[in-house]
């Protein structure tokens, strides 16, 4: 019998997060750094989430390990949500997706927002200089 391996990304802004988790004791591991070391505390309770919301029995079948790369520290930690969620929902099945579901769907589903590229004329992507007809 093999161990159960699970690969699973996640993208959120320019940030990409590819994770690998398989059948252990509920480690999480983010670049290498374990997540109750993960600084800024806020990215840290962000991603915290998921364990809590699916519960510590589920959280505690599988170790984590995340690679982050791209955009800044709170869309590195949302794109990193959205993959330890969808690995907990393959170890825990159909009742743990559900009810991470329910709790917020953007944790599941990636965000498919992106910023709009500058245009000419203009000082941003929509702004535009003014004229004055005077």
């Amino acid at each position: 019998m093999s161990a159960k391996i699970v690969v699973v990304s996640g993208k959120r802004k320019t940030a990409v997060a590819r994770a690998v988790a398989t059948e252990g004791n509920g480690k999480v591991f983010i670049n290498d750094v374990p997540l109750e070391l993960f600084q800024p505390a806020v990215a840290r309770l962000k991603i915290e989430e998921p364990i809590l919301v699916a519960g510590k029995d589920v959280a505690s079948k599988a170790d984590i390990h995340i690679k982050i790369e791209g955009g800044g520290i709170m869309s590195q930690a949302e794109a990193a949500r959205v993959v330890i969620s969808n690995a907990l929902a393959e170890f825990g099945g159909e009742q743990v997706r559900k009810m991470l579901m329910e709790y917020d769907r953007r944790m599941l589903v990636e965000d498919p927002r992106r910023t709009e590229p500058k245009k000419f004329g203009g000082h941003s992507a929509r702004r535009r200089k003014q004229k004055s007809y005077r």
